[in-house]
């Protein structure tokens, strides 16, 4: 009986390594017995350690930790069934939580605290800036709210109402999810792909930008692949008056390298930016992607090692101490039932929904809201 049960666990976990939906399984199932999943996880993941008895030995230990974890945090996942964040077993559930974050979460380093990062503006007129906007302020007397758990963000319209559902992929200015692969450089994927959006919304053209040209050249404390960050990149790439040259002429290697930058590339320039920290201010980081573009945000991805779907709402810290890694948000939609950012991250298209990540709205989930940058390029 015992044995026809077991073969019976195989064949239901088995089936859920294909489809993505949250794992569950026996919390007292010991790691031999998870032996034959693993097993299964090896081939549909293609990893190569099989045949490597200590490096299987190991990875089966942080597989099995990565079970507990994702048990715990779809115990916990909260609201209608369709939005819900939903774990399961990912790429990177092979990795211990030190590797994972030591891989993939060692990319992004805020170089300013929360004081100095608030309102920093290049080349924009605050006051300007402030007029923008004064258009959506919160209020508590009007009945457009955005709920999300214990809080409500509130919605005035003062000038016209922004939308309840913006997509900038549907409009043709995203580019294609990118991976990152072992190069800690979330920094300049996220930044160069919002000023890839936002030259496309400009000229109406899609084009892929070089994030080999910042990795290999940025500086003010950026650091190719060992990290850097958002706002010293966009610092950097103003300042230095820097081309960001076409990806087909910079080709990327995921590797740091000797800097090609031309004197008299063509390419995209930053001619403004803001970078600020808008935590208590999200109707801020919406009017911003509804009538500006996508936007570059610092975020904290310690909970997304095993994350299959759905929206964050929950166990991710907010604190402008725990942003290890950035990503860029492309939309949003606050008429779901749990309002949420679409987050396009660089992990490759077969991570998260192809690519992408959904975060609640207002509650400065994952800590999105410490770090928000915005840019206009040069014609």
């Amino acid at each position: 009986m015992k044995k026809w049960w077991n073969w019976i666990l195989v064949l239901t976990l088995v089936g859920l390594l294909f489809i993505v939906i949250p794992l569950t399984y026996p919390k007292s199932k010991t790691k031999d017995e998870l032996r034959p999943i693993f097993d299964s996880y090896i081939q549909n993941f293609n990893k190569t350690y099989k045949y490597n008895l200590t490096e299987y030995e190991t990875r089966l230990e942080h597989f099995c930790h990565s079970l507990k974890e994702i048990e715990t945090l779809n115990s916990a996942s909260k609201g209608p069934e369709h939005l819900r964040a939903k774990y399961g077993l990912t790429k990177l559930s092979d990795l211990s939580k030190a590797e994972f974050q030591e891989i993939h979460l060692s990319d992004e380093k805020p170089h300013h605290n929360r004081n100095t990062r608030r309102n920093r503006h290049r080349g924009r007129s605050d006051k300007n800036y402030m007029n923008d906007r004064d258009a959506y302020t919160v209020s508590h007397q009007h009945d457009n709210e955005i709920h999300n758990g214990n809080k409500n963000i509130l919605i005035r319209k003062r000038r016209a109402a922004i939308p309840l559902r913006v997509d900038w992929r549907e409009k043709g200015v995203i580019g294609p999810v990118r991976d990152q692969g072992l190069c800690g450089a979330c920094w300049a994927f996220s930044t160069v792909g919002t000023m890839e959006a936002m030259a496309a919304i400009n000229t109406g053209k899609l084009s892929s930008l070089s994030v080999q040209e910042v990795i290999d050249c940025a500086g003010l404390g950026n650091s190719g692949c060992l990290g850097g960050d958002i706002c010293l990149l966009l610092d950097w790439l103003m300042l230095t008056d820097t081309a960001i040259q076409p990806d087909n002429e910079y080709p990327l290697k995921l590797t740091n390298g000797v800097c090609h930058k031309k004197a008299n590339a063509t390419g995209v320039r930053v001619k403004s930016f803001t970078c600020d920290d808008l935590i208590g201010q999200e109707e801020t980081i919406l009017q911003l992607i509804a009538t500006h573009g996508p936007v570059a945000v610092a975020v904290n991805a310690l909970t997304w090692q095993n994350y299959l779907g759905g929206v964050i709402q929950f166990h991710c810290s907010g604190s402008p101490l725990d942003l290890n890694h950035a990503v860029e948000l492309v939309g949003y939609d606050i008429s779901a039932d749990v309002p949420y950012y679409i987050a396009k991250n660089s992990w490759g298209k077969m991570f998260g929904t192809d690519g992408y990540i959904l975060l609640a709205i207002g509650d400065n989930i994952c800590g999105l809201a410490n770090e928000v940058a915005s840019v206009d390029i040069k014609p």
